[in-house]
C-alpha cells in the first residue's frame, strides 16, 4: 500500500477544543525554520514572554510557553511546587479537577478534596472549611474554567482564601485565557497554566504558564529534585531566562512558537477586554437560538462560561446521532459530555476565531434542521428570530 499525503477536510470547530485556527496563524507556521538559539529567535522569545504577560495580566518574570500541550503546563505547575508529603487542597467540580488530584498524587503530595457537583461552581465555604481543617496545607488548586462542564470559578475569592491561610495557588486557565476575565496579578494567582488551542485561536501543542515571585522562591528552595527533568523550571529558566545568552535545554518548537507569537499579536491588536466582550456577546446570541429551540443550559447563568456552552440534550434525542449528523452533513464539530454528563449534554465552543456570528448561525441552523427531523418539538424559525432580536439589542446597547 502506498500512503499518500494527508489532506484533512475543512471543518468548523465548535467543540471544547481545538478551536478554529486563524489563517494568519497558519501562515505564520509556514515561515522559514531557524535555530532555537538563533539571536533572531531569542528576540522573538522575549516578545512572546511580553505578550503572554499581557494576556495573563501579570508582570511575573517567569511567564513562558511550555513546549507541550496544556496537560504539560498542568504538570509543570504541580511537579515544581509539590514535594513528597505536601498537603494540597484540590477543588473538583468536573473532569479537570480530577486531573489535578492525579498530579498531586504522582508528585508525592497528599490531595485534600473539596468536591462539588458537575455543573455547579466551587463552594467557597467548603474550601474555607478544608483550609481551616488542614493548617499544614501548602497549596490550593482549582480550575478557573472547567472545560468538562462550562462552569466558571470565582478565582479572585479563592485566591483571597488561599492567602488568608498562607497557601500558594495553582490555577487551570486552559479554557479561560483570552476568552473571559483573568487577572493574575490583581487576583494574586501564584501558578497558572493554559493552552494555545482554545481562546487564543492557535494550534494545539504549547502551554503558556506564569509563576509569581512567591512560587519561584518555592521552586528554588526545594529540598528534592523535581521529578521531571523536562519540566524542571530550575533548568528551563536557563533557556527562557532574561539573559540573551541562553543555556540549551531542549529544541523548542520553532514554528509553533511563530504561531503563538502571531496569535498573541492578534489578541493585543483586538484588545484583551474587547476579546472578553466578544465572547460574552456571542454567547448571548447562541443562547437566544438554543433556548428558542426549547433547550436548556446546564449551568446557572451567574457561573456560565461564554466560550464553553453546555446544552442539555432534549428527552428522546440521541446526542451522538446529532453530533454525527452535524459532522457528516455540515462539517461542524460540537463536543460530547464527559464523565457523569456523557450522553446528557453537548458542549458547544465559542472560542477564539470560532467565536463569530457566522459560526453561531451555522450551528443553530444545523441543530434546528437536525433536531426537527429527529422529532424534537419547537417552533421552526424561532431560533433565527430570537438571535436577530438579540443582535439588535446589542447594537442598541
Amino acid at each position: 500500500m502506498t500512503i499518500k499525503s494527508f489532506n484533512p477536510p475543512i471543518r468548523t470547530l465548535m467543540g471544547p477544543g481545538p478551536s478554529d485556527v486563524h489563517p494568519r496563524i497558519l501562515e505564520a507556521l509556514s515561515r522559514p525554520t531557524i535555530g532555537h538559539l538563533d539571536p533572531i529567535f531569542v528576540g522573538m522569545m522575549e516578545e512572546v514572554k511580553s505578550l503572554l504577560q499581557y494576556a495573563f495580566q501579570t508582570e511575573n518574570q517567569l511567564t513562558i510557553p511550555v513546549s507541550a500541550p496544556g496537560s504539560a503546563g498542568m504538570e509543570t505547575c504541580f511537579v515544581n511546587l509539590i514535594e513528597a508529603g505536601d498537603q494540597v487542597v484540590v477543588c473538583q467540580n468536573g473532569a479537570f479537577g480530577g486531573r489535578m488530584k492525579e498530579n498531586v498524587e504522582r508528585s508525592g503530595g497528599i490531595p485534600i478534596m473539596v468536591e462539588d457537583a458537575w455543573g455547579k461552581t466551587i463552594d467557597l465555604n467548603k474550601v474555607e472549611d478544608a483550609l481551616k481543617a488542614n493548617p499544614a496545607a501548602k497549596i490550593l488548586a482549582f480550575v478557573h474554567a472547567e472545560t468538562s462542564t462550562g462552569v466558571s470559578a470565582d478565582a479572585k475569592s479563592l485566591c483571597e482564601l488561599a492567602r488568608k491561610y498562607d497557601c500558594l495557588t495553582i490555577v487551570d486557565a486552559v479554557t479561560s485565557l483570552g476568552g473571559t476575565e483573568l487577572r493574575v496579578d490583581e487576583w494574586g494567582i501564584d501558578a497558572i497554566y493554559s493552552g494555545t488551542q482554545k481562546c487564543l485561536s492557535c494550534i494545539p501543542g504549547i502551554s503558556p504558564v506564569s509563576f509569581s515571585e512567591r512560587a519561584v522562591e518555592r521552586i528554588k528552595s526545594r529540598t528534592s529534585k523535581v521529578q521531571s527533568w523536562f519540566l524542571d523550571l530550575n533548568l528551563v529558566m536557563g533557556y527562557w531566562g532574561a539573559s540573551s545568552k541562553r543555556a540549551y535545554h531542549h529544541t523548542a518548537p520553532v514554528n509553533p512558537l511563530y504561531a503563538l507569537h502571531e496569535s498573541l499579536v492578534m489578541l493585543q491588536n483586538e484588545g484583551l477586554e474587547n476579546a472578553w466582550q466578544r465572547h460574552a456577546m456571542n454567547h448571548e446570541v447562541l443562547k437566544a437560538g438554543v433556548e428558542a429551540m426549547n433547550m436548556e443550559f446546564l449551568v446557572d447563568a451567574a457561573y456560565r462560561l461564554p466560550q464553553l456552552n453546555t446544552v442539555c440534550v432534549p428527552d428522546g434525542i440521541d446526542e451522538a446521532a446529532v453530533r454525527q449528523r452535524l459532522l457528516s452533513q455540515y462539517n461542524l464539530e460540537i463536543g460530547a459530555g464527559l464523565g457523569t454528563l456523557a450522553g446528557k449534554v453537548w458542549r458547544i465552543g465559542l472560542m477564539g476565531f470560532s467565536s463569530k456570528l457566522e459560526n453561531i448561525t451555522l450551528c443553530v441552523n444545523a441543530l434546528e434542521l437536525t433536531l426537527k427531523d429527529l422529532g424534537h418539538d419547537f417552533t421552526t424559525g424561532a431560533a433565527s428570530e430570537a438571535m436577530l432580536q438579540t443582535l439588535k439589542s446589542q447594537e442598541r446597547a
